[in-house]
């Protein structure tokens, strides 16, 4: 199956994490929505993941994701390089139904050597010489992200992260995590509907307290930057990776 996760900053579901680890899950097709970082390189640790499409991977000021470097040197996944503009646009003409968009940033690049079914071609519309780059439509099985607040009503509010909206538009299925469920509907309420993702979009959701941790929610706690630390530390290792994992139950300190 290939998964939708966002980058760190956007509502990532660390508490989907262990159950997806749990579940016993192989083979996964893993997009980065644009960015990797921490539940990636767990999942990768945890030896679910066979490829990666993303733009990069990291743990930010942590440093690097260890288990995926490994995974990269160990040749244990597949790797599609790929840009954020590029993976925004192939989930976006998913989104609009299109088998694929048009770029030209990526014209000049290395990213296009490492690419094959990146394709360019002439412009037909251009009267002279104008290369394109097509980008294939993005088409998740599911996409997973935490938020703040869902009501009663299916609806959750992702504010000002429309890159949510893409992957959930452009997914099969969504799963969403939140802090809280309201009883009243968030699209009735002026103040928030311009920033609801409507529950048409959105196939389970699970209540789940600073589900982020040990990232940041954007509006409700911030980045637990020594728990980011530890982690990086203990992941230089097979061994070290194990033995956080088994001592984690990825539960966030109250």
């Amino acid at each position: 199956m290939r998964i939708a996760l966002p980058v760190d900053y956007a509502g990532v579901s660390m508490a989907m994490t262990r159950p997806l680890i749990d579940n016993g899950a192989r083979n996964l097709r893993l997009v980065c929505v644009p960015t990797g970082g921490l539940q990636a390189d767990m999942l990768i640790g945890a030896g679910l993941i066979a490829s990666v499409e993303t733009s990069a991977m990291s743990l930010g000021e942590a440093g690097g994701a260890p288990r995926f470097n490994q995974a990269v040197k160990d040749g244990a996944i597949t790797i599609h390089d790929a840009t954020c503009p590029a993976i925004h646009a192939g989930l976006l003409a998913a989104q609009k139904g299109s088998p694929f968009t048009a770029m030209r940033g990526l014209i000049g690049t290395d990213v296009l050597a490492n690419r094959p079914d990146w394709k360019v071609i002439d412009n037909p519309f251009a009267e002279t010489p104008d290369p394109v780059v097509l980008i294939p439509a993005i088409h998740p099985d599911i996409a997973i992200f935490h938020a703040a607040v869902a009501d009663r009503f299916g609806n959750v509010w992702i504010g000002r992260r429309r890159e949510l909206a893409s992957m959930a538009y452009a997914s099969a299925r969504t799963i969403v995590t939140v802090e809280r469920i309201v009883d009243h509907s968030l699209l009735a309420d002026e103040q928030s509907a311009a920033g609801v993702l409507p529950a048409l979009y959105v196939d389970h959701i699970g209540l789940a307290p600073r589900g982020a941790w040990p990232y940041g929610l954007w509006g409700e706690y911030p980045v637990d930057a020594a728990e980011l630390l530890t982690y990086a530390k203990a992941g230089r290792s097979a061994e070290g990776f194990a033995d956080y994992m088994a001592s984690k139950l990825l539960e966030p300190a109250q």
